[in-house]
Order: structure tokens, then C-alpha cells, then sequence
């Protein structure tokens, strides 16, 4: 009965685990969360304020499907100031998210049996949205010894070797390992890619402002005017601003993908929620609020010193977003055999590193407090020297 695209593809690996902790927080127990992809501060009160307004006023219709023209010219200020990036609105589109945003590049490009080239480790959605739009991912593995970030080489090598590639994607700042690509680096993939002009660039930068000194953001539309026309930039406002649950997210691209992607959203979802439209208004016509990116920058160093104190762990210092990857191999146990006993006996929930195309791993958020995150590691150090023995 069901079809053959909905069997390829598996739940969402950190969404099930963030249901594990719900459910056992439901029942009573004490269970600590280093599972959630999102900030634990509130979405500010400027912003919510719009939305509220916005609904006392009656903005409660439907918008154009691709969001509204005062939203998308939001973005293209955005971009203009924050990226040194020139826009129009007609080249924004405007979604339910970053997700569904990449979903609906994924659905508009693909061909049965065209291939996307995806780093690894990846964030979970890349493969299984590729899969879903009849496409075949192509994982470009990096291991930690090149701080998981692929090379030039290596995607150069890759794209002699995969003639039909339609896209590849860069993810910077990383989820799940929190690595930065250089400017340099990513100008050296930018004229890899020169060569293989029919390969579309789908740079995911939903944590852009989550960058760790001496890293800095660049984005590869930066590279030239000609070389942006082949890039689909990736935005949100739910890392950013704390806005995850308001489900808004936009790509920048060229007239004729923005045209596409926007046939296909009015006849998948129409616009996205008006009065969080509103809110993202705000959102961007605001200040970003630097304490939060600072208090950010201060756990990961708190978290990663204190994992680094268990025998066997062995954690790279962040360079952006709001993740730790340590290395986990030693202990005898699979990623995911780890986080399912870590959960069950200790009451921490982590993600398993399999998840995100790299075994011997795990992804810990460190979007908590300092006084969760002691709590947590301790317990996670106890687990391990249960494991030592």
C-alpha cells in the first residue's frame, strides 16, 4: 500500500530520541536533554510582540505562497547587510523552516538518479530528503583528523568520479560537528567547482552567527556574481533568534529555482503561518543578541573541558553552532548501543554519531546551562567508568 520513496527513508534519528526523552520526562523521571537542537533562550520579546500585534490586527489570511513581499525584502536587506550579498525579492522564497526549505530545493532539481554530494558527518535530513526526491546521496566522508571538513581534493576527486552530481551540499557552521570552513577553503572549493559549471552549490548557513573566534562565516555566493547565480543559500530564523517552533525559513537562489521552488510550495503547504511571517519581520529588522551568541561560545568551552576529564573521551574544541562530537570508539559499544544504555541508565539523551554518517561518535548540544551541562557530564562520566571496568 505504501509507496517505495516513503520505505527509503528512516524517521528522523534526533527527533526519536528527543521523543525518548519527553516520554521518560512525562513519566517522572529526571532526565537530562543534550539531544535538542535548539536554544533554550526565549524568542525575544520584540518579536513575539509583532506577531501578537499581527494577529490583533487581523493578519490571519492567507499570503503569497512564496511569503510576504515585505518579509522577502527583510531578506534581501539582510543579506545585503549582514552578507554583502545583492538580492531581489523575486529570488526569495520563504518556508516552514530551513528543512522544508531544503526539501523543496531537493524536489525541484532532481531527476531519478541524480546524485548529491553530501560531507559527512551530515546533518540527518540531507540523505533522506535526496532519497526522497528519487536522488542518490554520494557521502564525502571527513574524519577528525581533517576536523571533519572535506577538502578540495577530495570533492574534486569526487566529481570526476560521479558525472551525474546535480549538487552538492556545504554545511558551515556544521551540524552536528560545529566546524567552520575557512574563507580560503571555501574559496578553493569555489574554483574546484568552476569546473563542473552544471553543479548546483546548496550552502546551509542556518548557524551563521554562531561562529567562535579566530573562524569567521563566508559564504560561497560571496565568490563571485557569476559563481552566486549557481548557489541556493539556506537561511532561518530559528537558531539565530530562538525561533524554532515558529517554522520560518528562507533560500536565496537564482529567478528561475526561486520560481520553481515557489510553483511547488503553492501546491505543498501555500505560505508559511502569516503571523510568524510578522515576527520574522522583526526578527530581522533587529539586533542580533550577542550575549546569547557569547554564552553560547562560554558552554562549549565549559562542556568540552569537562568531557575531556573522562578517561576515553576524547572532544574537539567547537569552532561554531552549538554542538560537541567527541569520540566515543574506545568503549566497546556502537554509537547508538551507547546512547541507548547512556539513556536508559543515566537519563542523558544524546545522539548517536551513526546518525549523522560518522560511528564511533556522539552529538551533544550544549544549548543548556552550566549547572545542566555539570549535571549531565557527570552522570555521562559515571556511565563510562561503568564501561572502563
Amino acid at each position: 500500500m505504501l509507496s517505495e520513496r516513503i520505505n527509503r527513508i528512516q524517521p528522523s534519528p534526533t527527533l526519536a530520541v528527543s521523543a525518548q526523552a519527553k516520554a521518560l520526562r512525562a513519566a517522572g523521571e529526571d532526565v537530562i536533554s543534550f539531544d535538542v537542537g535548539e536554544p533554550d533562550f526565549d524568542t525575544p520579546t520584540h518579536i513575539k510582540q509583532a506577531a501578537i500585534e499581527a494577529l490583533l490586527e487581523g493578519e490571519t489570511k492567507y499570503t503569497a505562497a512564496a511569503g510576504l513581499p515585505k518579509l522577502k525584502q527583510a531578506v534581501c536587506d539582510k543579506l545585503r547587510r549582514e552578507n554583502r550579498l545583492k538580492y531581489t525579492p523575486d529570488q526569495i522564497v520563504v518556508s516552514c523552516g530551513g528543512k522544508h526549505s531544503l526539501y523543496n530545493i531537493f524536489q525541484s532539481i532532481l531527476n531519478p538518479g541524480d546524485e548529491v554530494i553530501i560531507p559527512a558527518p551530515y546533518w540527518v535530513s540531507y540523505p533522506d530528503q535526496v532519497l526522497l526526491a528519487d536522488g542518490v546521496p554520494v557521502i564525502l566522508h571527513a574524519g577528525q583528523e581533517q576536523n571533519f571538513k572535506i577538502t578540495p581534493q577530495q570533492l574534486d576527486d569526487c566529481l570526476k568520479s560521479h558525472p551525474r552530481v546535480k549538487a552538492v551540499v556545504i554545511n558551515s557552521p556544521s551540524n552536528p560537528t560545529g566546524a567552520v570552513y575557512s574563507p580560503d577553503t571555501l574559496k578553493e572549493m569555489c574554483r574546484v567547482l568552476e569546473n563542473y559549471p552544471q553543479v548546483l552549490v546548496i550552502s546551509d548557513e542556518v548557524y551563521e552567527h554562531m561562529v567562535y573566534e579566530p573562524h569567521r562565516q563566508w559564504s560561497v555566493a560571496q565568490y563571485s556574481d557569476e559563481f552566486r547565480e549557481r548557489v541556493c543559500l539556506v537561511h532561518s530564523c530559528s537558531k539565530t533568534y530562538s525561533m524554532t517552533g515558529w517554522r520560518i525559513g528562507w533560500t536565496s537562489s537564482s529567478p528561475e529555482l526561486a520560481k520553481a521552488m515557489s510553483k511547488l510550495q503553492s501546491q505543498s503547504t501555500s505560505n508559511p503561518t502569516t503571523f510568524a511571517q510578522y515576527g520574522a519581520i522583526a526578527a530581522l529588522e533587529g539586533e542580533i543578541d550577542s550575549a546569547m551568541m557569547a554564552e553560547f561560545e562560554h558552554r562549549g568551552k565549559v562542556m568540552r573541558e569537562l568531557l575531556n576529564d573522562i578517561p576515553g573521551f576524547e572532544c574537539a574544541r567547537p569552532e561554531g553552532a552549538f554542538y560537541l562530537f567527541p569520540n566515543i570508539s574506545s568503549f566497546g559499544l556502537t554509537s547508538e548501543q551507547f546512547c541507548t544504555q547512556l539513556l536508559e541508565q543515566k537519563k542523558v539523551a544524546a545522539v548517536h554519531g551513526s546518525a549523522f554518517g560518522a560511528e564511533g561518535y556522539l552529538r551533544l548540544s550544549y544549548a543548556t546551562s552550566d549547572e545542566i551541562i555539570a549535571k549531565g557530564v557527570s552522570r555521562l562520566a559515571e556511565f563510562c567508568a561503568t564501561l572502563k571496568k
